[in-house]
């Protein structure tokens, strides 16, 4: 009876919902056909945790063991961010990201988030989302006919995904990491967010501080901002990141727009594609919209990719022409898990037309290349009109008692998350919070200097925390594939 005692409370420690469900979850593990040094498995959790007894979801979970046991700390749960992003697929490429030396001393974990990847994803019609209209609206009839699309998109992708639909918001995503924990029998675990998921350790750390040995955000997210300023501060981080590909076009020998002036180039492209005669240079003869050749400056921004940014802007100009690219195969039914999951972390009110018609004007003023930042833009685009509240919407982040101390990693030149947000973050942490700056570009740098990386893996390791203002040197972005 006393061990039977014993090993009640240990699971009531190690799973707080225990009582209210039949069983606590269980991660049913076998090797992965992608990779034999990684584990996979699977875990089902209730689709809405206040109803733990109802539909369940099964999640998706990859193991890579520590490289020596012998000097393993623990476990490190990882995920890049998104929202959508796979952090399954980002465990199986650790080794490409990570260094030896912290694999060495963790089994790196990542968990598909609910709604995501090969965690009973979002399933949406191909043709519906092929559909999405450009967030940059012109006028009252645009403004109807988008609110019109959000909602026959929730319609149907909650039609073709079922119960976890309207329950894949962060907070549910960390009572899932909080299941996992529990599952892989650790008291406590150490965290690397990224991008978007520096909102997940940011919300584990706010419900779970005591399960919490250390955690790293890289590319902070600020989920207090209000709407105006998500906005603002999004279109200037991506304004930067079009001045800063300018800058380094002038100074670097490889841009093949060297000596062009790229601004009028861009004014000429933009102009082309809002009358609907610019084509895509590699998928001719379909045509480019405004919204469509800002993402993928946006999108070249991330690493940044400036090298193949400028042939990008080259061909489109018409200056060169490259071989075509073909086109996709047809997809009745796609994983499109963006729109659910922003609508169910952001509270982003457009009170009307005139409303958005004013915010957009305030931001091509910041803007005048980007128009807007294409993240904040098509978030506040995407939750128009969308049939129910976030439950999770911003606040303030709030330290809880037993936290850990927390190593903020943010890029000057960061088209995602604006440097801002890692400052503001640092402030709202107080002394708990380490901000290591690094002076470069690119959305998620731990990977671009081993300056970042050190600091993160002295802390994650030994709990060493960087010393106060610590900055990193800017490393020059190479052309893609050249070490």
């Amino acid at each position: 009876m006393r061990a039977l005692a014993a090993a009640v409370t240990v699971v009531t420690l190690l799973f707080p919902y225990a009582e209210k469900l039949a069983s606590p979850p269980m991660v049913e593990w076998k090797a992965c056909p992608e990779d034999a040094k990684v584990e996979c498995g699977t875990m089902r959790v209730p689709a809405d945790w206040a109803n733990p007894l109802g539909p369940t979801v099964m999640l998706t979970i990859a193991r890579r063991p520590a490289l020596d046991p012998a000097e393993r700390i623990g476990t490190l749960v990882v995920n890049p961010g998104g929202p959508g992003g796979s952090a399954v697929n980002f465990t199986f490429d650790a080794p490409t990201f990570f260094s030896e030396e912290l694999r060495k001393h963790f089994d790196i974990v990542g968990m598909d988030p609910r709604g995501v990847g090969r965690s009973t994803p979002i399933l949406c019609s191909q043709d519906l989302v092929d559909e999405t209209p450009s967030p940059l609206v012109g006028d009252e009839r645009e403004f109807a006919a988008l609110i019109d699309y959000n909602r026959r998109l929730a319609a149907d992708c909650r039609a073709r995904t079922g119960p976890v639909f309207g329950h894949v918001d962060t907070l549910s995503v960390v009572r899932d990491v909080d299941a996992l924990r529990a599952a892989l029998g650790e008291e406590k675990i150490s965290f690397y967010g990224a991008s978007y998921g520096s909102l997940m350790g940011e919300q584990y750390a706010e419900q779970y501080p005591d399960r919490l040995r250390a955690l790293v955000l890289d590319g902070v997210m600020d989920h207090s901002v209000s709407v105006g300023t998500f906005l603002v501060q999004e279109t200037d981080a991506a304004q930067d990141s079009f001045d800063e590909f300018v800058a380094w076009c002038a100074r670097d020998q490889t841009c093949v727009l060297r000596g062009q002036d790229i601004p009028a180039l861009w004014a000429g492209l933009v102009e082309r594609a809002a009358a609907g005669t610019l084509e895509n240079p590699y998928a001719r003869p379909e045509k480019l919209r405004v919204s469509d050749l800002t993402t993928a400056a946006f999108a070249a921004f991330y690493q940044p990719e400036w090298y193949s940014f400028a042939y990008y802007l080259k061909d489109a100009a018409g200056l060169a022409v490259t071989a075509r690219k073909a086109p996709p195969p047809e997809v009745d039914i796609v994983d499109h898990s963006f729109p659910p999951v922003i609508c169910s972390d952001w509270y982003l009110p457009i009170t009307g037309f005139p409303d958005l018609r004013r915010r957009l004007a305030i931001l091509r003023a910041r803007a005048p290349q980007m128009l807007a930042s294409p993240l904040a833009i098509n978030s506040v685009a995407a939750c128009l009109g969308w049939p129910s509240a976030p439950p999770n919407p911003q606040k303030p982040f709030a330290p809880s008692p037993g936290m850990p101390p927390v190593l903020l990693i943010g890029s000057e030149h960061d088209p995602a998350t604006t440097y801002i947000w890692a400052e503001r973050m640092a402030r709202q942490l107080g002394p708990l919070a380490s901000l290591v700056t690094y002076e470069g570009w690119g959305h998620v740098v731990y990977d671009h200097s081993t300056c970042v990386s050190g600091a993160a893996d002295a802390y994650l390791i030994g709990l060493t925390r960087p010393a106060d203002g610590t900055i990193c040197p800017a490393v020059e972005p190479k052309p893609f594939g050249v070490l």
